[in-house]
Formats: C-alpha cells, structure tokens, sequence
C-alpha cells in the first residue's frame, strides 16, 4: 500500500512542477506589447491611379486603320481556280485517321513499283501510293522514298477557299 502512495504522490509532483514552466514571467512580453502599441500607426499608401484607354471608333471613315474585325486578307470571290478538294472523291480508308496517329514503318518494291507502308493506331499495316489521300485533311501522297512519306493536304483558308500545306510521315525510330 505503501509503495503505491509513493508513485500517486510522485506523478503529483512531477504534474505540479509542469505546471510552474508554464506560469513563468510574463513581464517581458508586456513590455514588448505596451511598446508595439506605443508607436505610431505608418502612413498607408494611397490606390495607384487606373489610367484610363482611349476609346476608338472603327467605322468605314478611318482611313489606313485595319478593323480588327475583318480579316487580314481582302475577301475575294471565288471563282473556283485556287486549290479545291477533288471533285467526286471516294474516301480511302486511310483518310479517316489524322496523320499524327499514322506512322511510315518501311517501304516495299514489288517489281517496278515503290511502296509505302504505314501503319494505323490499330496495328494494322497499309500500302500506299503516290497519289493515295491519307489524313483528314485531303492529304495527297505526292512522293515515297525509304525515310518518309511526304503529302500536300488542303487547308481551309477560313474565308471559303482553301490552301496547300506540305507534311510528311517519317519513318518510325
């Protein structure tokens, strides 16, 4: 029974004594805070000035200025002479894939005759010609040699024509 007071009363002590860390002085901090509150309040910054824009009017009157409304380029008609996708085309099963998901994976010659092969995200590997479409953008094979597969797609210009843009296919690494 005895030794079981000695610990009640030792855990006691030790409890009282944690308690006194905690009390400590505090004088030092009152001073530290009575002197924060002695200082004068700092000068505060006024709101920078918004500078206002100046206002333009694009009408048909200004000369020499580009509205930023109408495109670059002049609208011209189109009769018809610029590029064009051909005329009665039937898709090729090469041109429902954009060229990104294509790859070359070599070349192929059956007697006289130079092939492509390329093949589809699907695995599946293809024989193309010069004259092939391939992309989605109309994309005619115009040449074939052992390092890439080189095509001109049509490109609409965004004013109801189109343009011709070079890409190629290269042999994958």
């Amino acid at each position: 029974m005895k030794v079981t007071l000695t610990a009640r009363n030792g855990a006691l002590l030790a409890f009282a004594f944690a308690l006194t860390a905690c009390g400590g002085n505090m004088d030092e901090l009152d001073r530290y805070i009575n002197e924060v509150k002695q200082r004068g309040g700092g000068r505060i910054e006024p709101i920078p000035e918004v500078k206002l824009y100046d206002a333009f009017a694009y009408n048909a009157d200004a000369e020499g200025v580009r509205s930023p409304f109408v495109p670059d380029r002049p609208q011209v008609a189109r009769d018809g002479t610029g590029p064009q996708p051909p005329k009665g085309h039937t898709p090729e099963y090469l041109e429902q894939f954009s060229l990104d998901t294509l790859s070359m994976v070599g070349t192929m010659a059956l007697g006289d005759t130079s092939y492509g092969l390329v093949q589809t995200s699907d695995g599946l590997v293809h024989r193309v010609l010069p004259g092939h479409y391939m992309g989605q953008n109309f994309g005619r094979i115009v040449s074939i040699d052992e390092a890439e597969i080189k095509l001109v797609e049509l490109i609409s210009d965004g004013i109801g024509g189109y343009i011709e843009r070079d890409a190629a296919i290269s042999l994958a690494d």
